[in-house]
């Protein structure tokens, strides 16, 4: 009998109800399609920009030889200043970033020696290109000038000889490099021997060369700090490691002062040498126009193909495409440019000894009679005159000489295998994903000779065999604290949270004696687990804590036996620990792959509960006392303090805490991918994700759009143009360090003392400590193809209940960080003042938008009714007076029951303004009007970004019901939540049902107003939970709540809640009568414990110094607080005085902005802008439109913003793309198989109709991975 086929308890009950465990479904097709794509985009624009560059150099150089006839000889100095610019440019826009920097960001001084030093090597580089391509090449011929270009590695591949000897360890590039520097040598003693045998009389001629050589080597000079930098690691010379270390930590100052020396010695050389050269700059100013049109072309394409070629390249390296991409293109490009060149030179010199019949003539001969016999003009084509120009340049050797052909050959052969061995490192360069462009480059590109400066700037490490033998060594491995909080989720949201925390566990599994770049702990955190049992000793858990063990049980026997097959070998569910601690109590799980999961059951009589405090709990705990402490006892032992601190750092810096709802779906790529944002930029204090709302009905519809716009649009804007405001608790990874630092984590448990603090600490805990991270100078960052999903209220209330909370917070966070704008702006190198003024513009844009509503629809009244447009303004200001009137008195739910009617009337006007604006384009055959522009422009900007977006286009077609929800969600809903501002409840989520667990009791009647509520919410509502979305001010990003269910009985409040209403009395929720126990003696140890037998719950104790470290972080930071009365009252007072003020303010702005609005429309026309009206063939009618100019400057105000916003979204496009292709690029075989391999469903079709049918709160839905949308 086989010893491991053990017969299970009760095999005749093996038929199983499990849920559909949907993987990352990545469709690798389609993957490797934009992979190919984009690629191919990339290495093609590296190839074709690097051969616009040095082809458009060249002709310029071409040009201004002064044998040359497409641009006089008195129009020299043209061609000569254009050159000049090219050699420039590259430092001006390094000037123009590093100012910009001085300006916004810190900057350090370097020391004098530094700058000494820097400056010396600076200045050989500027008068060596100025004296190479100004003075010298002007004089060769064009293979040469091609070439000798290759010959600036000269000093690098010596200095790469260098560094590699002084490694003590055998290299393997050692000899490639020594090759290298032998065959530029020898290059330079072809090219020497060719020109100076050629009349060794014509003194010009040798110091052309001279100047040449000199200045090619002077050039190679440029590259120094690449070299040094692995010198000083190597020497024990203190000032060289000095040196290496300023270079480093001041390269702003020094980029200032450097390139403008270099723009100072290159117009100096070009200055002083037109007038020797005997060239007048007078000429610069009358030059004709077809001559300018040439020249203004060829030195345009070098301008602007330099930088973007040295931009792919960039991406090309951050893409992971180094060799494909970025090697083989810029090698080919010196190739291809000489064949462009000589081509055209060979194929007519053949046609002209065509032409002839026969007759011989030598390539001196074609030189004398086509060459240097043709008419000077420009009457005909330019691209012969070029031709002929280039040929004159050969003109000087013989080419039908063979002597001269292999010269000439083999000094250019030389010089470009010199360039391609020096440049071999570069093939086996290990790279990180999206590296930093500073390390990649170890300085800015030069626009003369793109293709070397970018192969040589690239970083040079040494190789050695040591090195060669072992992998690539990654990134320290970091540690992730997965952190969730719950309360009253339900089942389906459970369980779509432990999926994803057990689908981690496999991606990233930890084994014994192996190191992961990524290890993963898991925590979950429970609000008010426990409650009191009639006939029972102890607290117990309630219903919620029971469904989530029965739920970790069942994802735990679905993921420990995942093949599914019906006979296997017995896997019993291993022994887990339940734990009694201070709090309550803890549950600690060691998941399938080796990672941990703890569940922490707080007790709301012991510590203090709500989010905030939970978070404070996890921050302390993980932070505090699993990271800290260990450093302060070794250091208590006698360990050197040096080394101590910089672990500690190092890692603080490595750690991070990943913050999660409870009821978050997401996958393992879209965590790794925040990982990233972390590890490679040291400054990114937290990252944040996409998130998709998910549910049915009209009202998620209009938040899947509007939660679409906010980060297509706004979140990108932010992460563009300076950083993002607030990173979502529902999924945001933080830094240990940036939530260690100073005035973050401890100010982080301030107690709300004032009014103000209710809203801007308890209403908004994320966007808070948001604000306190950017306050200390950290970045905040969105990444877009990290996905994940959260639940959204299907429920009219419940969403008026969640934006009642956020609207006020988000204000309170935007106007803290503009009031210390000038302090941020000089701390957080991410924010400067012009970025503020940005968050201004949307913070004035979100206070009037309840009166731009109105304008809205005074505008449709005016087209509907056809009445004069200050009657529609008074009968558009009525209604929502009368309602922001009554507000004040009537209760909140009849506030949303009154909103709701309102909503479902101004949609129909929204609809039937709509369809008016659309009839009366037709009827004026025009779209030339600035509403009809407005409405179009908006359109188009929505649809090309959802083009962008192509797994959510989709969305679009939820446009036209966000649209008719704007009078609802930007008047109503502001004036709801001004006016109810005054209650800090948490007002979702209050009562809601397990889904699975006992039924509910019987609900209490209603009265007729929530009769009359739930029947006109009815049309959005299938009473589901929201989540969280941060708002702004112009779009609400997501974030985290919970729901509302009406029940009979009120769930008991926050103790540290002030709200307006009284309160009935605190009563203990249940859904079912609680059980009687037979034995008196159980505890919530033994409830748990007898649930199931599949999973055995082992009771262990905790550590005495652990349980003394939750002792005094309860007595310091988490201790109760008492209900008192008089302290209530007196804070529900300064709320409604907070209230009343703020809505003063909100309101009469708005009043201000109509009054205006009314005044300017009753006065005369004489003051309106006046334009024509056109028809729709753009001729004009004779009549004219009229538009008050404050209305026409909000609009193109607003039009802006909107232009703004695009073009931060293009931008973000482009970096999530180059992002993803490198992370799909790099991960690993076995993680391919890992995503392909779908758990396998065990129920089939029917069985999925069943869960459906008696689950219906459970949403089916394909997450995906981290994508592009």
């Amino acid at each position: 009998m086989d010893e491991g086929r053990r017969l299970p308890k009760r095999p005749w009950d093996s038929c199983r109800e499990v849920p559909v465990i949907k993987d990352e479904r990545t469709p690798w097709k389609m993957i490797k399609l934009l992979k190919i794509i984009s690629l191919s985009v990339v290495a093609v624009s590296v190839f074709g920009f690097a051969l616009c560059s040095k082809a458009s150099f060249l002709l310029l150089i071409t040009l201004s030889n002064e044998g040359t006839k497409t641009l006089p000889a008195e129009q020299k100095p043209v061609a000569l200043l254009c050159i000049g610019c090219a050699i420039i440019a590259s430092s001006v826009f390094l000037f123009v970033k590093s100012l910009w920097k001085a300006c916004h960001k810190t900057s350090k001084m370097p020391d004098k020696r530094t700058v000494a030093v820097v400056l010396f090597f600076e200045f050989l580089v500027a008068m060596g290109a100025a004296i190479l391509t100004i003075v010298a090449m002007p004089h060769l011929d064009i293979v040469t000038n091609v070439t000798i270009l290759n010959g600036v590695a000269v000093l690098s591949a010596l200095l790469q000889v260098i560094t590699q000897c002084t490694a003590k360890e055998r290299n393997r590039f050692l000899v490639p490099s020594i090759t290298a520097f032998l065959l530029i040598l020898l290059g330079y003693v072809l090219f020497l021997v060719l020109y100076i045998m050629k009349d060794p009389t014509d003194t010009k001629t040798i110091i052309w060369v001279g100047l040449a050589v000199g200045g090619s080597f002077l050039v190679s000079f440029n590259w120094w700090e690449n070299y040094f930098r692995l010198i000083s690691e190597n020497s024990s010379s203190v000032f060289l490691k000095a040196l290496c270390r300023d270079v480093k930590t001041c390269q702003n100052m020094l980029h200032i002062l450097s390139s403008m020396l270099r723009i100072a010695v290159t117009a100096g050389v070009l200055g002083a040498y037109v007038p020797l050269d005997k060239m007048d700059w007078d000429i610069v100013t009358s030059i004709p126009s077809r001559e300018t049109k040439m020249i203004a072309i060829i030195i345009g394409v070098q301008l602007i193909s330099s930088p973007l070629c040295h931009w792919f390249s960039v991406v090309a390296c951050k893409m992971h495409a180094l060799r494909r991409c970025f090697i083989l293109p810029l090698y080919l490009a010196s190739l291809a440019v000489m064949v462009l060149f000589v081509v055209p030179v060979i194929v007519y010199h053949q046609d002209y000894r065509t032409s002839l019949n026969g007759t011989a003539i030598s390539f001196t001969g074609y030189c004398n009679e086509v060459v240097d016999g043709r008419n000077q003009n420009l009457n005909g084509s330019v691209f012969p005159g070029l031709v002929l120009d280039v040929t004159h340049t050969l003109c000087f050797l013989d080419m039908s000489k063979t002597f001269d052909i292999c010269m000439l050959t083999g000094s250019a052969v030389c010089w470009w295998l010199g360039l391609v061995l020096a440049t071999l490192h570069l093939w086996f360069l290990s790279l990180y994903r999206i590296q930093r462009t500073q390390d990649l480059f170890m300085g800015p590109y030069e626009g003369g000779f793109l293709e070397q400066s970018l192969l040589l700037n690239a970083r040079f490490d040494i190789q050695t065999t040591e090195k060669r033998k072992k992998n690539f060594k990654p990134l320290d491995s970091v540690k992730v604290f997965l952190c969730a909080t719950m309360w009253h989720e339900t089942y389906s949201e459970m369980m779509n949270i432990i999926i994803s925390i057990f689908r981690l566990d496999r991606y990233r599994p930890k084994k014994e004696g192996e190191t992961s770049d990524v290890i993963f702990e898991g925590h979950i955190y429970f609000d008010d687990a426990f409650r009191d049992v009639p006939g029972s000793q102890g607290r117990h858990v309630n219903e919620y804590a029971e469904m989530l063990v029965d739920i970790l049980r069942e994802v735990y026997s679905i993921f420990l036996d995942i093949d599914g097959d019906v006979f296997k070998r017995q896997q019993q569910v291993p022994d887990q620990k339940i734990v009694t601690t201070p709090y309550g109590g803890r549950l600690v799980f060691t998941m399938p792959h080796g990672n941990s999961l703890t569940v922490h059951y707080k007790d709301k009589t012991l510590i203090r509960h709500k989010k905030r405090w939970s978070q404070v709990m996890y921050l302390y705990y993980l932070l505090g006392w699993k990271v800290a402490t260990k450093y302060f006892k070794k250091w208590e032992e006698g360990e050197g303090e040096v080394e101590l601190e910089h672990d500690f750092e190092r890692e603080k810096h490595n750690t991070y805490i990943l913050a999660l709802d409870g009821d978050t779906d997401f996958q393992p790529a879209a965590v790794m991918l925040l990982i990233d944002r972390l590890k490679l930029y040291p400054l990114v204090g937290a990252a944040c994700g996409r998130i998709h709302p998910t549910g049915s009905g009209p009202l998620v519809w209009y938040q899947k759009f509007e939660y679409a716009i906010g980060h297509w649009l706004h979140k990108t804007a932010e992460h563009v143009f300076g950083c993002v405001l607030c990173s979502p608790g529902c999924f945001s990874l933080f830094r240990a360090a940036a939530l260690m630092d100073n005035n973050v984590m401890k100010r982080y448990t301030t107690k709300a003392s004032k009014a103000r603090q209710h809203i801007q600490y308890d209403q908004g805990e994320d966007r808070w400590l948001c604000t306190l991270l950017l306050k200390r100078g950290w970045r905040v960052e969105f990444n877009a193809a990290s996905d994940a999903y959260t639940n959204a209220p299907e429920d009219f209330k419940e969403f008026y209940n969640q934006r009642r909370r956020w609207g006020p917070s988000t204000m309170a966070n935007i106007v803290d960080l503009l009031g210390s704008a000038t302090l941020i702006s000089q701390r957080n190198p991410s924010i400067s003042r012009v970025y503020m003024l940005y968050q201004l513009f949307n913070l004035a844009a979100s206070i009037l938008a309840p009166s731009t509503v109105i304008l809205m629809i005074a505008g449709s009244f005016t087209v509907m009714l056809n009445i004069d447009p200050s009657v529609a303004l008074v009968l558009a200001v009525i209604p929502p007076a009368i309602f922001l009137g009554i507000s004040f008195k009537i209760k909140a739910d009849t506030q949303i029951f009154i909103s709701a009617i309102m909503s479902i009337l101004y949609a129909f006007v929204m609809m039937s303004s709509a369809i008016a604006i659309i009839g009366n384009m037709v009827k004026e055959q025009t779209i030339l009007n600035p509403s009809s522009l407005f409405i179009i422009a908006l359109a188009c900007f929505y649809v090309t970004t959802a083009i962008l977006h192509p797994q959510e286009i989709g969305l679009v077609c939820y446009g036209f019901l966000y649209i008719i929800c704007i009078p609802s969600a930007y008047l109503l809903l502001s004036i709801y939540s001004m006016v109810n501002m005054n209650n800090v409840s948490w007002g979702t989520r209050e009562t809601a049902p397990a889904a699975g667990a006992a039924q509910l009791k019987a609900a209490a009647p209603q009265t007729k107003a929530q009769k009359a509520i739930s029947t006109i919410t009815q049309f959005f509502s299938r009473g589901k939970c929201c989540r969280k979305l941060c708002p702004t001010g112009e779009e609400l990003i997501l974030s985290q709540d919970f729901q509302t269910v009406e029940t009979a009985d009120p769930e008991p409040q926050p103790q540290n809640s002030i709200v307006e209403d009284v309160r009935q009395p605190e009563v203990e929720q249940s859904f079912s009568q609680g059980p009687v126990f037979s034995c008196p003696n159980q505890s919530w140890i033994t409830q748990l414990q007898s649930l199931s037998d599949d999973m055995r719950l082992r009771e262990d104790t905790l550590d005495e110094d652990e349980g003394q470290f939750f002792r005094d972080l309860m007595t310091k930071y988490l201790e109760p607080l008492p209900e008192d009365k008089q302290k209530q009252k007196e804070m529900s007072d300064d709320l409604k005085d907070l209230r009343n003020k703020m809505c003063f303010i909100f309101f009469i702005c708005n009043a201000f902005w109509l009054v205006v609005t009314f005044t300017l429309q009753i006065l005369d026309t004489s003051i309106f802008i006046r334009l024509p009206k056109l028809d729709i063939n753009l001729d004009s009618t004779g009549d004219y439109i009229y538009i008050d100019p404050v209305g026409f400057m909000f609009i193109l105000s607003f039009a802006l913003l909107v232009l703004i916003q695009f073009i931060g979204m293009l931008g973000h496009r482009i970096y999530t793309l180059i992002h993803y292709v490198a992370f799909m690029d790099t991960e690993t075989m076995s993680d391919h198989q890992k995503q392909q391999q779908t758990l396998k469903q065990i129920t089939d079709k029917e069985s999925d109709d069943l869960d459906d049918f008696m689950f219906p709160s459970v949403r089916r839905r394909n997450p995906g991975d981290g994508s592009l949308v």
